[in-house]
């Protein structure tokens, strides 16, 4: 079924609340939660290792969550397990917490391909370009740049 709906905050917000239900979905019973799951990959893909000023900082940006809430949830996974002191002002993601979230992305692979894989690349660099486009107006009203 394709949707007619035209391009708006509609039809963004609707989007995003359903790729966030899914995400709700695989991450039930993991003990992490979705605020928590952007700081765990956002670790992971950072190396894994990452100092945590600047990992509190990147969370902040890509989340629009406020350095103490990032901060609590590094606690919190911390004392889940899933992150560990890295020493020297560092974040480390434990082996428990990798294999969780391998787990989780592993699950979302196949829901992802069945959501856009099969759309023609040219449609989703369109798609890429005006979603970076609109993100990047959003965060500068955010910013009151």
């Amino acid at each position: 079924m394709t949707s007619t709906q035209p391009f708006g905050t509609a039809l963004v917000g609707q989007t995003e609340k359903a790729l966030n239900a899914i995400l709700e979905r695989q991450l039930a019973g993991t003990g992490i939660t979705e605020p928590q799951w952007a700081t765990l990959t956002l670790t992971i893909v950072s190396g894994g290792n990452v100092d945590r000023a600047e990992l509190i900082a990147k969370v902040s940006g890509a989340t629009q969550f406020s350095e103490e809430a990032v901060t609590e949830r590094i606690t919190e996974l911390t004392t889940a397990g899933f992150l560990t002191d890295g020493g020297e002002g560092r974040v480390q993601a434990t082996d428990e917490g990798r294999a969780r979230w391998s787990e989780v992305r592993t699950a979302l692979g196949p829901i992802i391909q069945g959501l856009w894989g099969d759309l023609p690349q040219e449609d989703l660099a369109v798609v890429g370009r005006v979603l970076a486009t609109v993100l990047e107006r959003a965060n500068a009203v955010l910013t009151g740049a």
